[in-house]
C-alpha cells in the first residue's frame, strides 16, 4: 500500500472527497495539520506528497512557518521524482520551488464551480488525458502562478486564470483548483464581489458533471503512486 504525505495548511482544508478517492484506490494517508502546529517531516519518507490550500502565498514564512519545511519538502520530492500534487497553494509552491513565479492579488479572483479548459499538452498527461475539453472545478482564489517553470507541461486553463493545471517533470502536478470540494464548502468562504447564493447554486449544478472526472483524475494519481517504481511509461499508461 502506497502511502501518502498530505501537509493541510487551515483547519477547514482538508484532503477532502480527493482524499477518500485516493483510499478507495489502495492508498493510505498521512495528514499533517500543520496549521495547528503538527511538525512537518524534516525529509520525505512517504511514496508521494499532497499539499493542500490555505490563504497565504508560498514564501509567506511569517504568516506560516511551515511553509519553509514544506518547501523542502517539495523540492525533494522534485529531485527524487517522488509523486506529488498541489491544490491550490499546494500547485503554487509547487511552481514557484521548480523555477516558476506567484503574485499575490493578481488578476480578477475566481470563486465557485469555474469551467476549466484543457490545453492539446494534456493528451499525452497521465492524469488529464482523454477528459472532456472543458470541465467544471471549484476555485476560490485571489493570488495566482503567472510564470509557469522552466520545462513545465501546461495542461488547462481559464480566461481569469491561464495556469490552471501544470506537471512539472514526471510525475509533480499543480492545480490552481480545488478537486476536493464539495458544493457545500463554498458556503463557508468569503466571496466578495460575487452573490453567495448564485456562486453554490451553478457549483451545485455543476458537481454531477464534475465529480466522476476528478475521481478519474485522483484514481490516475494513485496508480502513478503505486507503479511509482516501474519505468515512467507504465506509470503513465494508469488507466
Amino acid at each position: 500500500m502506497g502511502e501518502v504525505l498530505v501537509v493541510q495548511n487551515s483547519r477547514s482544508g482538508g484532503p477532502g472527497r480527493f482524499g477518500g478517492w485516493l483510499e478507495e484506490a489502495g492508498l493510505r494517508l498521512d495528514v499533517v495539520h500543520a496549521y495547528d502546529g503538527a511538525a512537518v517531516p524534516d525529509a520525505l519518507r512517504h511514496d508521494a506528497m499532497i499539499m493542500m490550500g490555505g490563504g497565504y502565498l508560498p514564501g509567506e514564512d511569517d504568516r506560516a512557518p511551515w511553509l519553509a519545511p514544506t518547501r523542502s519538502l517539495v523540492a525533494e520530492a522534485l529531485e527524487r521524482d517522488v509523486p506529488f500534487f498541489g491544490i491550490c497553494l499546494g500547485g503554487q509552491m509547487v511552481a514557484e520551488v521548480a523555477g516558476g513565479e506567484v503574485t499575490g492579488d493578481v488578476g480578477a479572483p475566481e470563486n465557485g464551480s469555474v469551467p476549466v479548459t484543457l490545453r492539446p499538452e494534456a493528451a499525452g498527461d497521465p492524469l488529464f488525458r482523454d477528459l472532456p475539453g472543458v470541465v467544471p472545478a471549484i476555485e476560490h482564489h485571489v493570488d495566482a502562478i503567472t510564470a509557469l517553470p522552466p520545462g513545465a507541461v501546461w495542461l488547462a486553463e481559464t480566461a481569469a486564470c491561464p495556469y490552471q493545471a501544470f506537471r512539472v517533470g514526471s510525475r509533480a502536478w499543480g492545480v490552481q483548483f480545488h478537486p476536493e470540494v464539495l458544493p457545500e464548502r463554498i458556503r463557508t468562504w468569503e466571496v466578495d464581489g460575487f452573490d453567495p447564493d448564485e456562486v453554490y447554486a451553478r457549483a451545485v449544478a455543476d458537481e454531477p458533471v464534475s465529480t466522476p472526472i476528478w475521481r478519474e483524475v485522483a484514481a490516475r494519481f494513485a496508480q502513478v503512486v503505486l507503479h511509482a517504481g516501474e519505468p515512467y511509461a507504465a506509470a503513465g499508461s494508469a488507466p
